[in-house]
């Protein structure tokens, strides 16, 4: 039996995603570059990294050196000297349509995520000494906020940091931290006094530090190519040269780069239905029942109508987004309203194409039950559907 894993992206566009006005012709050339890099340096290792539960760490040097990785780092420490988030929702977008999609989302999370806290809360000298590093893929990087008893609150971090002399002493654990196991530099919030916003600090720990240690790698339930862990900290002496901006600003500057993780979450989300509906799409023109393509029954088009409509509807908005993001006007507000919608519509994207495949649907041989594994976590990590909702909820006033 061969699985069905449907058209390309660029073929099956028109029926499913339409026509977008976001993007102009570099963006494109950069949706190429993506998708060569993912083909030849990814797709071949897709399997290994799946059952190891981790990538390779020559694959952040070489997207470093195919420039998709680094690009929003200025130019004079190595990387693309790019702040338009455009490339990296186009890189979203390929990766969310890729069977190799948890193989790379270390990168994307790199570029998304983690980068900005050293672009933009680093003195000169802090660039200095690790950008380089970072835009050449020779230091991976991870940001560590979760805590085994707070989950989405952060202002329930409990990791310590005590000054002494020029270094800090960091004591904790952090846990559900992606590229934990190949990290080389930490982004890590701790506790540098009592109260629960102005008490919390950012410091940046190389992984190399006496008393850091990785724990078991987790075994989730999908994204198995992504690696996801546990990280201790026993009486670690961090200098006080690696603190991001001022002690006790930590919360602030986690809170201010949410807005961008979240919505680069909805935006995945978003690409990944699409793809979702592309290959389903293709299987029910192919596959064939009571003697007639199973896509020629009423309920099926009426199915599938029902969810392009939609998806197409969020991705309007989630395009509107991103137009606000790129201007600097985006609102934690809209951006966790996109991060619910798109999430809780991938999950049902999902749920309901995988019915479209009946049993087949269920043999993990078929892309669509690996998208069901891989979609769930969307609505927990970044924020939890019920947390974006009570944003959106408070600013309205309520």
């Amino acid at each position: 039996m061969t699985a069905v894993t449907g058209t390309s992206p660029k073929a099956a566009s028109a029926s499913v995603v339409g026509p977008r006005r976001v993007y102009d012709e570099e963006h494109e050339q950069f949706r190429e570059m993506v998708r060569d890099f993912v083909e030849l340096h990814a797709r071949p290792h897709a399997d290994r990294w799946e059952q190891e539960g981790r990538v390779d760490r020559d694959l952040f040097v070489r997207a470093a050196e195919a420039g998709i990785l680094g690009f929003g780092i200025p130019e004079e420490y190595g990387g693309g000297g790019s702040d338009d988030f455009r490339f990296n929702a186009v890189m979203g977008e390929e990766l969310a349509r890729h069977p190799v999609t948890s193989g790379m989302a270390g990168v994307a999370l790199s570029n998304d995520i983690v980068i900005p806290y050293f672009t933009d809360l680093t003195n000169d000298e802090q660039k200095a000494r690790w950008l380089p590093d970072i835009a050449a893929g020779r230091s991976i990087v991870a940001v560590a906020m979760t805590e085994p008893g707070t989950g989405s609150d952060l202002a329930g971090i409990r990791t310590s940091a005590v000054r002494d002399g020029d270094h800090y002493v960091v004591t904790g654990s952090k846990i559900f931290i992606s590229n934990g196991q190949n990290a080389d530099l930490i982004v890590t919030a701790v506790r540098t006094g009592p109260d629960p916003h102005r008490g919390m600090s950012l410091l940046v720990i190389p992984a190399d530090s006496p008393g850091f240690s990785r724990g078991r790698r987790l075994e989730k339930i999908g994204l198995h190519a992504q690696d996801t862990s546990e990280i201790f900290f026993q009486d670690v002496r961090v200098p006080v040269a690696n603190l991001l901006g001022e002690e006790g600003t930590g919360f602030f500057g986690l809170v201010r780069n949410l807005p961008q993780e979240r919505f680069s979450i909805a935006a995945a989300a978003v690409a990944s239905s699409e793809g979702v509906l592309e290959r389903t799409l293709a299987y029910v023109k192919e596959r064939h029942a009571f003697g007639r393509p199973i896509g020629s029954f009423q309920n099926t088009r009426f199915e599938l109508a029902d969810m392009v409509t939609a998806v197409r509807a969020s991705r309007a908005y989630v395009d509107d987004c991103m137009v606000r993001l790129t201007e600097g006007t985006l609102s934690a507000e809209e951006a966790a309203g996109a991060k619910f919608l798109a999430t809780e519509q991938y999950v049902n994207v999902v749920n309901r194409c995988l019915q479209l495949h009946g049993g087949y649907g269920y043999m993990r041989e078929y892309r669509i039950a690996k998208d069901y594994e891989d979609a769930r976590i969307t609505t927990i990590y970044g924020g939890t559907t019920e947390i974006m909702k009570e944003i959106v909820g408070r600013g309205l006033g309520l």
